[in-house]
């Protein structure tokens, strides 16, 4: 059994099956799912699994936020389901469901995550060659700097034939068609007429904006040559018109030839087509879109700084960050440098500041542990850790980690700084902002820039921070470490105890969601089972979450599979952040109903912090009442 083989089980059963997922992808820190039927998953199970730090939809995406490791968890959950696996992304459907804008970010996530690892690597490398060059440890003639600089551009220069394959991947098409396209549009003998010397034949367009020399022709029909390497749109739109056409030649051409034949055929009608219209075409489009983003960023640098920067981590909440790589490639293609990630480049730094302030206060041994591994995945630039599982939920934490992060995008906005390639993440993207004329007055306002957001957000969460470990954590307090305490916790319900590992639900037989007991109820209410605070209470009234004064956090899960019947059958009697008292009425459900639509009314009773605890141990009991001892938790 692999190392997440069990987590990857269970993460495929709870996003409803092998047969729900229409494709899968992943990027730094994420499993981006697209499902048939969203209303199938079992959200609620999946956010408090063990290895998935939360759940987002968005963009059209079912995203399960996994961490550091998540390209090998990727890798089982592409082993478990049988899913065809690409270093980043498998398809088993090419469409996005949803509204234009969710299959845009869809789309845009689909092409450039697959890229994103390579795309640091080489820009990194780039980077730091131009670090070495700057301070004089290489010169241009020397071989070790232009061996190191092909490697840094050999991506980014032939970038048309790596998003031709993506692309033709997310668009349902053949890959080697998709880099049949993009190879084409940087084919060497091509690229290079237009710096041969050569005299163009006539001009189109003449005194207008579209101004175009023209060299050559096809079938006489006039060929405006663009400059393709590095550029994005392009192939983009290509590859999505190839998918189309292949997919034409694909219903006529009889099976016999086809798969000679269909290539054939497709790639002598796009790519022409490409020369003279869609490669025209797009580029101008994506100069003018380059021009826009800059003629609004321009208004105010500091403004726009700041709201970048003050509001990228909530984009990367959502998976929205995607919207701005194809602007900020765009720029580095038509323009050579990139201010809009610029000014997002002290976010990472402020949460990773935030971090390490509670790090240095907390004494609270498990939000230590978790904050450990942030900071360190924080320092390069990953902070999806540092946000679901620290930050986030405490929200004073977040909110300085934004205010820091705005702050540092108004002084890199100031001081007029431009990113110069795609780099590496948080320290590895300082390379980035070295210009052509070295270490100009633009890097200088990023390094001041991430200082500042880094020690804002170290500073005031150091001094507003507040360590309560019962109420923030729901770690247990002990009044004597030498001690062994308990806690008992009464049973929620009257009915028949039953051993947790005998019932269908693996995400609770395991114990993967914490050590407890199952009841089968024999009446349809629910009690609590402690004195505490209401935390959860799901909006399909099927399942409660209480934590007891001493931290101790009890789920009570009605039934299995229940969420499916959207709070249909299901009374609260309480809401959510209500103090309860144990004995409490929590919740009436209608048995005889429930059971008529088929679901079966097995209640696990766990507690979910079982590992914050020595010991969970189980009633001896099988006939159970109310408040009777259920279970005792060992502190």
């Amino acid at each position: 059994m692999g190392k997440y083989e069990k987590l990857a089980k269970d993460i495929i059963q709870n996003v409803g099956g092998k047969e729900n997922v229409n494709s899968l992808e992943h990027c730094v820190t994420r499993l981006r799912f697209r499902l048939k039927d969203e209303n199938k998953a079992n959200t609620d199970v999946l956010k408090n699994m063990d290895g998935v730090v939360t759940v987002v939809k968005s963009g059209g995406q079912y995203q399960v936020v996994i961490g550091n490791h998540v390209p090998d968890v990727y890798a089982e959950v592409n082993a478990v389901g049988g899913f065809a696996s690409s270093e980043g992304a498998s398809s088993a459907d090419g469409g996005a469901k949803g509204n234009l804008f969710n299959r845009f970010v869809d789309m845009i996530s689909g092409v450039f995550a697959p890229t994103l690892g390579v795309l640091a690597a080489t820009g990194m490398i780039k980077g730091f060659n131009a670090l070495f060059l700057t301070l004089g440890w290489l010169t241009e003639a020397s071989g070790t700097y232009q061996i190191l600089n092909a490697i840094g551009d050999c991506l980014f220069y032939f970038f048309p034939i790596f998003l031709g394959f993506t692309a033709a991947k997310k668009f349902g098409a053949n890959q080697f068609i998709g880099m049949a396209i993009g190879a084409a549009l940087v084919y060497p003998n091509i690229a290079g007429i237009t710096t041969s010397g050569a005299e163009p034949l006539y001009t189109l367009f003449g005194g207008t904006l579209f101004e175009s020399p023209v060299y050559i022709t096809f079938l006489g029909i006039p060929v405006i040559l663009m400059t393709y390497s590095s550029s994005v749109i392009p192939i983009i739109i290509a590859t999505f018109v190839g998918s189309k056409i292949e997919g034409f030649f694909k219903r006529t051409i009889p099976s016999v030839v086809r798969t000679f034949l269909v290539p054939f055929c497709t790639l002598l009608v796009i790519v022409p087509l490409t020369f003279i219209v869609i490669g025209p075409v797009a580029t101008w489009a994506g100069t003018l879109i380059g021009n826009g983003v800059l003629a609004i960023y321009n208004l105010s640098p500091i403004i726009a700084g700041i709201i970048l920067g003050g509001f990228w981590q909530v984009f990367v909440i959502f998976g929205l960050h995607w919207g701005f790589v194809p602007i900020a490639i765009n720029n580095l293609t038509l323009l050579g440098s990139d201010p809009v990630l610029a000014a997002t480049f002290g976010a990472s730094f402020a949460q990773t500041g935030v971090v390490l302030a509670i790090l240095l206060k907390t004494r609270n041994q498990k939000l230590r542990s978790l904050s450990i591994p942030a900071v360190i995945s924080g320092v390069f630039g990953v902070t999806e850790p540092a946000i679901y599982g620290i930050t986030l939920p405490r929200k004073k934490p977040f909110i300085i980690s934004c205010i820091g992060g705005a702050i540092g995008g108004g002084i890199i906005g100031a001081m007029g700084t431009q990113g110069y390639r795609i780099g590496g993440l948080g320290v590895f993207g300082i390379p980035s902002y070295i210009g052509p004329s070295g270490l100009d007055a633009g890097f200088w306002g990023a390094i001041i820039g991430i200082t500042v957001s880094f020690f804002f957000g170290m500073v005031v969460t150091l001094f507003m921070f507040k360590d309560d470990a019962a109420t923030t954590d729901n770690t247990p307090t002990k009044k004597d470490d030498s001690v062994i305490q308990q806690e008992t916790v009464g049973s929620p319900m009257r009915g028949n105890v039953i051993a947790l590992s005998t019932i269908k639900d693996e995400a609770f037989s395991t114990g993967a969601m914490g050590k407890g007991v199952a009841i089968e109820p024999i009446e349809g209410k629910v009690y609590s089972p402690v004195d505490g605070v209401l935390t959860s209470l799901f909006s399909s009234g099927h399942a409660i979450g209480i934590t007891s004064d001493t931290g101790v956090e009890i789920l009570i899960h009605v039934g299995q599979d229940t969420v499916k019947l959207k709070g249909k059958y299901f009374t609260p009697q309480v809401k959510q952040g209500d103090r309860v008292k144990k004995g409490d009425l929590l919740m009436e459900f209608d048995m005889d109903a429930i059971r008529k639509e088929g679901y079966i009314l097995t209640t696990p009773v766990i507690i979910s912090n079982t590992g914050s605890y020595l010991d969970v141990i189980e009633t001896e009991k099988r006939d159970i009442g109310y408040y009777d001892n259920l279970l005792t938790v060992v502190i």
